[in-house]
């Protein structure tokens, strides 16, 4: 049996446990559990439900108001008519009232108008979050998921190592045991043993680390074990900045919401100025008054008028509103602006790092093939008694750290694709419409 196949078979019994019996989880399926179960998505689903009942309370103005009132009063002294409700003067009598009011906005000039839309604006900016929310939950799966994925690629990579350690080991020892090899020889081969001992337990540390996070990305408290699968490699051609920067300015929810919250302050400072202007409504009265004094003749009564309110003087209140919400919409504004500057940045940012993990991905598996066959010719070097056991254990240090590399690299690429992915706003989209079928 040659050497290789007893890495190969070492290396299973290493790292088989670690899947045994273990549920079968994709990259679609994570992102399914996530949106269903975290509690960042809920929460903002909800504040965008909250958000809609404060338009409609909003709205609720252009629509009459009917109000039923039921009065007794008892008096000392005769009077003059008076009913429930309004429309009433001063005078009281003895009686019982039962009536309604019904009161009517014809118009206050546009207020009442403004305000119900700056309220669907920010309706709209909560729904916006909500996909914000949904967008940096997936992004977080991703990131968790890629990162378990690497941890147990390099779990696995730890593993073979130590077998190939071993086994160097065992027969340098067996060599140094006949007098063909000294004990410094010995002395190396188990550094480099317990070296990759050392890695192995650090790389198993990751691996529950990131299936702790994992289990958080998905909302869940409870970690659980899962068979990762192995997700295709993302197309890779370089993306060009300049596209990319326009499709996050257009699709990224952040900035959308805050346009919303703009339009928004907007209709506000409208919805102010316009409170300098008048008020008219409708008011009407009907009812019965069963028991009354012996001066009330009717028992039913019934009224209809119209009221004007006009503002004359408030102390210089609806100018300062009307000053606060003029600031607040050029704040608004100024915001957005900020915040379009940093996703230009970000895009760009990470555009370099997709393309730079791209181009690392190849280097690191032109490393790794170079430091394998470098290993494979010092091994026999040392073998035939040509090589000495420190350049073996350059060797076979080399090789760990480019096979590593190359497993990070693997799956750093898949990660910073994620991140590029949110900073575009795809994620975004795909959040919008991940309702049970999958993204990809």
């Amino acid at each position: 049996m040659s050497i290789r196949t007893l890495i190969i078979l070492f290396a299973g019994l290493v790292a088989g446990p670690l899947t045994a019996a273990a549920e079968s989880l994709t990259l679609a399926r994570a992102e399914e559990l996530a949106l269903q179960n975290h509690p960042r998505v809920s929460a903002a689903q909800l504040q965008a439900l909250a958000s809609r009942e404060a338009t409609a309370q909003v709205r609720s103005a252009f629509f009459p108001t009917l109000v039923a009132n039921a009065t007794a009063v008892g008096v000392d002294r005769e009077g003059n008519r008076i009913t429930a409700g309004a429309l009433n003067n001063p005078s009281v009598f003895d009686r019982n009232g039962d009536g309604l009011v019904l009161n009517q906005l014809i118009t206050d000039f546009g207020r009442t108008a403004n305000l119900t839309k700056g309220a669907e604006f920010r309706s709209r900016a909560r729904e916006q979050d909500a996909l914000t929310a949904r967008a940096r939950v997936l992004l977080v799966v991703s990131e968790s998921y890629f990162g378990a994925l690497e941890a147990q690629a390099v779990l696995r990579v730890a593993g073979q190592t130590v077998a190939t350690y071993q086994l160097i080991y065992d027969q340098v020892f067996e060599l140094a045991r006949n007098k063909i090899k000294s004990d410094l020889d010995v002395s190396f081969a188990r550094v480099s043993l317990e070296q990759g001992r050392i890695l192995q337990v650090k790389a198993q540390n990751d691996v529950n680390a990131a299936f702790t996070t994992l289990a958080d990305a998905l909302g869940s408290r409870e970690e659980q074990r899962f068979e990762l699968i192995e997700e295709a490699l993302p197309a890779t051609n370089v993306m060009d900045g300049a596209a990319l920067v326009q499709q996050a300015l257009a699709s990224r929810p952040e900035l959308a919401a805050l346009r919303y919250e703009r339009d928004a302050s907007r209709r506000q400072f409208r919805a102010e100025r316009d409170a300098n202007y008048p008020t008219i409504s409708a008011i009407a009265v009907a009812g019965i008054t069963p028991v009354r004094d012996a001066l009330l003749n009717d028992d039913h009564y019934a009224a209809a008028g119209v009221n004007l309110s006009l503002p004359i003087f408030a102390g210089g209140l609806y100018k300062s509103r009307q000053n606060e919400a003029d600031f607040q919409a050029r704040r608004a504004e100024e915001t957005l602006r900020d915040a379009e500057n940093d996703v230009v940045r970000d895009v760009r940012v990470a555009a370099l790092n997709a393309n730079y993990a791209l181009e690392r991905m190849g280097l690191t598996a032109k490393l790794a093939q170079s430091a394998s066959e470098a290993f494979e010719l010092a091994q026999a070097r040392y073998q035939t008694g040509v090589g000495s056991i420190v350049e073996l254990s350059q060797a076979q240090l080399n090789r760990t750290a480019a096979e590593i590399d190359e497993t990070n690299a693997k799956y750093q690429y898949q990660i910073q694709r994620a991140a590029l992915d949110y900073q575009t706003g795809r994620l975004a989209v795909g959040a919008a419409g991940l309702t049970g079928a999958t993204r990809r």
